[in-house]
């Protein structure tokens, strides 16, 4: 691990190893493992491909949505997880977040590099998933969690999983808009989400225990873009004490001692969505202690048994540090993506 949590400002040499650290995970196809040798699931996979647009590695972004255009079901989903050389599906399941996301690694690549072409080279994929996923949306609003061919799974739907299929719908509309072909559907589809997520808590969590211990349920519905700068930083303190650890991070879940990067990279992107930059900055700027020599991050630490766990570096982790940086020192033109509310 290095000092650069000492550091006060943040430039390209500052950050450039955490992409570099992408780069050694994503193979000759396009594919981002987790770590080498790991798995590949298709949210974590879009996220490093985000990361990797903001510190001008273009053309392996590229190669990343490569590999979902060519992996992509006839239904337009793509499966939870891959692993194995070559990659095959090693889950039968299909996580609708995991569907929607790469609308949002399209956006963002997009506002990035301003490069139409790219949008039309990916539209008709961008079609199958969205569609695919606005298919599992209820009467109520909210969004089924996960589908299968093999299993039974509960008829249920997540915050955290909802919240980013919230702004992936937006990062969907978006892009057709930008193409001329708008979606009025998705739009429909967008304000029903985003009206369960703001009034119906009874649509989640209907059929396991409440997920509200995981911080992701906590801070995600601020990146979702439904809460106001006001309303978002409201959010954020109701429940401050229970999910930061001072001078440390931010906890996977409440009842346990243990922070990860990533979820305190995501907690910087809600606090700057909620206009307190100055505690984003501060949160952000102590993760630098869990970087590696290579420019990868350790997942996460737990701070009652002092010690790194779990022993990985993911290559999603080291995207977040990106997308938070983005969003602090506005390197991209899409700095603002997970941090502003829906200009429609």
């Amino acid at each position: 691990m290095n000092n650069l949590a000492e550091k006060k400002q943040f430039n390209h040499d500052v950050l450039a190893p955490a992409a570099e650290y992408i780069l050694q995970c994503q193979r000759s196809d396009g594919a981002i493992l987790w770590f080498a040798n790991g798995k590949l699931d298709p949210w974590d996979h879009t996220e490093a491909a985000m990361g990797l647009a903001i510190m001008g590695h273009t053309q392996a972004a590229l190669k990343a949505f490569d590999w979902l255009q060519q992996n992509q079901n006839k239904n337009g989903s793509w499966h939870a997880n891959y692993i194995g050389e070559p990659l095959q599906v090693s889950d039968a399941k299909v996580e609708t977040n995991f569907v929607a996301y790469p609308a949002t690694g399209l956006w963002y690549c997009y506002l990035a590099t301003r490069d139409k072409a790219f949008l039309h080279n990916y539209v008709d994929m961008l079609e199958a998933a969205i569609d695919y996923v606005v298919n599992q949306q209820t009467p109520q609003g909210d969004i089924q969690w996960a589908l299968s061919d093999s299993e039974q799974l509960p008829s249920d739907a997540l915050v955290t999983a909802c919240s980013s299929i919230c702004r992936s719908l937006e990062c969907a509309i978006k892009i057709m808009r930008e193409l001329g072909t708008p979606k009025p559907h998705w739009l429909k589809a967008h304000a029903k989400l985003t009206a369960a997520l703001l009034h119906k808590p009874e649509c989640f969590d209907r059929t396991w225990e409440s997920k509200e211990r995981f911080s992701m349920d906590w801070f995600y519905p601020i990146l979702a873009g439904i809460y106001s700068p006001v309303q978002a930083s409201e959010r954020l303190q109701s429940r401050w004490q229970e999910f930061v650890e001072p001078d440390m991070g931010c906890r996977c879940v409440s009842d346990q001692p243990w922070m990860t990067v990533a979820e305190s990279c995501e907690l910087t992107l809600a606090l700057v969505a909620a206009n307190r930059r100055e505690e984003a900055l501060s949160l952000y700027q102590k993760l630098y202690r869990w970087q590696d020599e290579d420019g990868g991050f350790w997942t996460g630490y737990n701070f009652k048994n002092n010690n790194i766990w779990p022993e990985e570096k993911t290559s999603w982790t080291a995207a977040a540090t990106l997308l938070a940086a983005d969003a602090l020192f506005k390197i991209t033109p899409a700095c603002n993506v997970f941090i502003q509310e829906p200009d429609f």
